[in-house]
């Protein structure tokens, strides 16, 4: 049922969703595909782009250097959507590749934009979705370049552990995690052996431990308070909340 996917559960956390509201967005779930880890379903360059919504499973978006380097912009989650600016824009200026197999919905730009007109409320929340999108990048700004490294990956774990929670793959307990160390280098500016020595710093200190795939806060508030870690700037509550 829509109701209890991880996109209903992302917005409806901006806007309270009505009957007619979810039905128009049931609509635009016509067209199920699947990508397979480490193959490109976004190409920077790519013009007549679709946008997509992740259903399950990991992806990252990323730029590319001309030498070959990678950025990884951001990491996208069950809920999230793919390539959306792209198709307001006609082309994408990144580029986006699972981590996992993974499951999407397929939305033609033509589709969403009549989704919006039918349900103002609908286009509402997918705006203060994507900008609290656009706020989370801007803190990773200030990871890459004022945080130090430790400081940089608590920062980061905490905020990937409040998206899942939002969308119900998460406690303050830990969250499941798919991410390598050679993945969270290329967010994070650092080296695969500097993410190894920093996590390992992090569970020695009694913070968090991530292993076998699992994220696990050994002392959220602790890790939290380390990290400077204030999660206002994606918290969907506010006056706005409809």
């Amino acid at each position: 049922m829509i109701e209890n996917t991880p996109l209903v559960r992302k917005l409806g956390a901006f806007v309270a969703l009505s009957a007619p509201e979810l039905a128009v967005l049931a609509s635009l779930h016509k067209r199920r595909r699947t990508f397979v880890a480490g193959r490109d379903l976004v190409r920077q360059g790519q013009s007549d782009q679709a946008a997509y919504i992740l259903a399950n499973g990991w992806a990252c978006s990323y730029k590319l250097l001309e030498d070959g380097r990678r950025q990884i912009v951001d990491f996208q989650i069950p809920g999230d959507f793919l390539g959306l600016r792209s198709i307001l824009l006609h082309v994408s200026d990144h580029s986006i590749e699972p981590v996992t197999d993974i499951e999407v919905t397929e939305i033609l730009a033509a589709d969403l934009l009549t989704a919006f007109a039918q349900t103002p409320r609908l286009a509402t929340a997918v705006l203060w979705a994507a900008s609290r999108d656009e706020a989370m990048v801007v803190e990773h700004l200030v990871d890459i370049g004022r945080r130090d490294a430790a400081e940089r990956m608590a920062h980061f774990l905490l905020e990937l552990g409040g998206r899942l929670t939002l969308v119900g793959l998460a406690t303050k307990a830990g969250y499941a995690c798919p991410l390598t160390q050679y993945l969270l280098a290329d967010a994070l500016g650092l080296s695969s052996v500097h993410v190894n020595r920093v996590l390992r710093q992090l569970r020695e200190a009694g913070m968090v431990t991530f292993r076998e795939g699992f994220v696990a806060f050994d002392d959220y508030d602790k890790l939290a308070v380390f990290a400077k870690f204030d999660p206002t700037y994606m918290d969907p509550r506010g006056p706005l909340l409809l």
